[in-house]
């Protein structure tokens, strides 16, 4: 007769990678039945876009057939729980939001919104809640990105205050400043102004319960970042560039300010955007334009992870003017890459989580 101790002792012999631990320890093993020869029982990962999962499936079917029973029936069940990392001090805001990812860049123009919003998506369609703040309050360009110009945000009554309600668009819930105001319309804001707009998006907005709530940062290292450290606790930033020198100047300085004593905000990463140009009846063809490795590089000198290429590819860039980003085409190569991506973003927030302090919201005299 197996048991379910019988379960767990060949579980205790299979590894989750990236924690160095079973998943019997990590107790990640749940709901072990077993009826004669059928045994069924669920994993339960920390992310769903878990990069590991089917290879973790795998392990579990072989350790119950290998220490078990081989003519043993298993049924494993692979599901997600997204763990946050939280303030510690009490004074955390977006309570529901387990996870908040800024993607930045120090320059305009290497493709950070095009990363941040198909970083967003790619969660989404593995199965996070997933929410996209545009704190681009000057030049917000989700709007364009996600289809919904013209479109205005509802409002919504929860315990007796007014929220704004997130558009959502491809299963991710959205705010921009661009939805506010006449795409016509420059805006024509001092700090002050846009820095109200920004902790409205924060406070004013019903982001509801989120796994990942991905803020796609203006350029620079001003006013918008500070009051960003100085409101939420960020849990973690991606850096994109392009593999030029004057491209990686400027992601060094957005590297160098969440490095700051004062900031400290942890790198889960870096994107190499633009990263070579692959002709549509050439496929397999790299041609690379704006230098190679250059991301790759960079990651190495800071000795954070490189979460991957995005290459300079047509479709990517039409995705982004019509309102229907790359990730959610048929395309491999641009699908691929970002898919990819959201997958280590994940991971790494996983390993974040597990291995540092929670995050607390910086107060700083800057």
């Amino acid at each position: 007769m197996i048991t379910e101790a019988d379960v767990l002792k060949a579980l205790s012999n299979v590894d989750d990678p990236d924690f160095g631990k079973d998943i019997v320890t990590l107790n990640m093993v749940k709901d072990v039945k077993v009826e004669g020869k059928q045994v069924s029982f669920t994993v339960e990962l920390t992310t769903p876009a878990c990069p590991m999962k089917d290879m973790i499936h795998k392990a579990c079917v072989n350790a119950v057939k290998i220490f078990i029973d081989k003519e043993a029936e298993v049924n494993v069940t692979m599901t997600a729980r997204v763990l946050g990392a939280r303030s510690a001090d009490g004074s955390d805001v977006l309570p529901h939001v387990k996870n908040i990812i800024a993607v930045g860049s120090g320059k305009g123009g290497v493709g950070k919104s095009t990363v941040a919003t198909n970083l967003a998506i790619a969660l989404a369609k593995e199965g996070a809640k997933v929410g996209l703040m545009d704190a681009d309050i000057y030049g917000p360009s989700a709007p364009l990105m996600f289809g919904v110009q013209g479109e205005r945000p509802m409002m919504r009554d929860v315990d007796g205050k007014g929220y704004i309600e997130p558009i959502e668009r491809f299963g991710v819930k959205m705010m921009s400043i661009g939805l506010l105001v006449d795409e016509k319309q420059a805006v024509i804001w001092r700090g002050p102004m846009a820095t109200s707009a920004l902790k409205q998006f924060v406070t004013d907005v019903y982001w509801g319960e989120l796994d990942y709530l991905i803020i796609d940062l203006p350029p620079g290292t001003g006013d918008i970042h500070l009051t960003l450290v100085q409101t939420i606790p960020i849990t973690g930033a991606v850096i994109v560039t392009t593999p030029q020198n004057i491209a990686m100047a400027d992601a060094k300085k957005a590297m160098m300010m969440f490095k700051n004593a004062n900031i400290s905000v942890p790198i889960l990463g870096v994107v190499e955007n633009m990263a070579y140009f692959t002709p549509a009846e050439l496929p397999e063809n790299k041609y690379y334009i704006f230098g190679k490795d250059g991301g790759k590089s960079l990651a190495e000198q800071f000795e954070v992870p490189f979460l991957g290429e995005v290459p300079l590819v047509q479709s990517i860039r039409e995705g982004a003017d019509r309102g229907f980003p790359a990730v959610l085409n048929d395309e491999p190569i641009s699908l691929n890459a970002f898919t990819e991506i959201a997958k280590k973003v994940a991971r790494n927030v996983a390993m974040r989580n597990a291995n540092l302090d929670p995050t607390k919201v910086m107060t700083i005299g800057v």
